[in-house]
């Protein structure tokens, strides 16, 4: 699950993290009172979507008048912004962030991340804030610095500073650089956060070490115990058909293929799209149904797969542990009738109750395409939506 910038600052600032003051804001009229609220100068008006990039798209503006804060939030709200991170379509900008300005003498980056080879929390910072970090990381990875933290011990004062002076932080501002990067480390260990990224952090000319932005990933597995993030979920950020498959406790993510997925086990789902594109195909999902799936709930994940237009075909690929062969099978007939199927469907299960899972679909009426293999089940799917095509 992903937030705004202001809401990851908010909880930034819980943690004695300094960011500058801005209040969000969903029309160009409250934009103005924000800005008057705040007082001062020069304001900046920040378009809110879940992506990187705002600035390069046209979604972060200065502005030096409240005439200028009126203009740039009529010309921000509504428009349709393209970065690097939302793909050519765009996201919709519905919320502002007006925020008061800040005198930047540096810009640094810094990070927390799960590593998973370590299975620590790898801080990570550079010198070169402001940057697409993973530009950074192909071109000039030696100016990328990383601590791994030993959870017993906390991020110790000795590696922040070290860290600090690293990426270029001034020996007068690095305890007010280690107070950033507990603060961080202890917001993003508290939250069960998967990625907390400040970019960029800044050096004030007074000194003073400033969080200018805030990006939120969380692992969704552990939402259950943060009520007050969940709260701060946008659906409006979310693909519809995702937001529509969580409500039954399907994975799905929407890709670009024209052919549909439907398996049990996420490594399976995996396998199964490399071996579709192994055969010349592209996935249109990734869609794991998980370990109990039922009748209604291959219904849905038939529904959601069938609501993008792009798919000409459907593979259903089913191992039989935990969940029976027969099961699926009366599922996939069940949801084959309720959703008037009109693309060509190739179903390979192997496992619990095969055979029966089998005389089921034989039975059905259907004209459900069997395969025995994975080769042969992409192969055979691949060829159904060429035709289709």
């Amino acid at each position: 699950m992903k937030i705004h910038e202001y809401q990851g600052k908010e909880i930034l600032r819980r943690y004695g993290v300094p960011v500058p003051r801005g209040i969000a804001c969903f029309n160009a009229t409250a934009a103005l009172e924000a800005a008057k609220s705040l007082g001062g100068p020069v304001w900046v008006v920040k378009a809110q979507i879940h992506a990187g990039g705002r600035g390069k798209g046209g979604g972060v503006k200065l502005a030096r008048s409240l005439d200028e804060v009126r203009t740039h939030a009529d010309a921000i709200l509504g428009m349709q912004l393209v970065t690097h991170q939302t793909g050519p379509a765009g996201q919709k900008v519905r919320r502002l962030f007006i925020e008061e300005g800040a005198d930047i003498q540096k810009e640094l980056y810094v990070a927390a991340v799960t590593d998973r080879i370590s299975q620590r929390v790898c801080l990570m910072g550079s010198s070169e804030g402001g940057m697409d970090i993973e530009e950074v990381a192909a071109s000039h990875p030696e100016k990328i610095h990383k601590i791994f933290v030993d959870p017993a011990l906390g991020l110790l004062d000795a590696d922040a500073d070290a860290l600090a002076l690293k990426i270029g932080v001034p020996a007068a501002s690095v305890p007010a650089a280690r107070a950033v990067l507990k603060g961080l480390y202890q917001a993003f260990w508290e939250t069960d956060a998967s990625l907390a990224e400040i970019n960029p952090l800044i050096v004030t000319g007074d000194g003073r070490v400033v969080a200018l932005d805030a990006k939120w990933n969380f692992d969704s597995n552990a939402l259950y115990r943060h009520p007050d993030i969940v709260e701060m979920r946008d659906l409006d950020e979310e693909d519809p058909a995702e937001v529509e498959a969580s409500k039954f406790d399907l994975a799905y993510i929407q890709l670009d293929g024209n052919i549909g997925c439907l398996v049990n086990g996420a490594g399976l789902a995996m396998a199964t799209m490399d071996t579709i594109k192994l055969f010349g195909g592209e996935p249109a999902n990734f869609l794991d149904v998980g370990g109990g799936a039922t009748a209604e709930k291959v219904t849905e994940a038939f529904k959601i797969m069938l609501s993008n237009a792009k798919v000409e075909a459907i593979l259903v690929n089913i191992f039989g542990g935990i969940m029976k062969c027969d099961v699926i099978a009366q599922g996939v007939v069940t949801a084959s009738r309720a959703v008037g199927l009109k693309v060509p469907l190739v179903v390979r299960m192997k496992g619990t109750n095969e055979d029966l899972g089998k005389k089921i679909l034989a039975e059905s009426g259907l004209p459900i395409i069997s395969a025995d293999t994975m080769a042969q089940a992409a192969e055979r799917v691949v060829a159904a939506a060429s035709k289709k095509a």
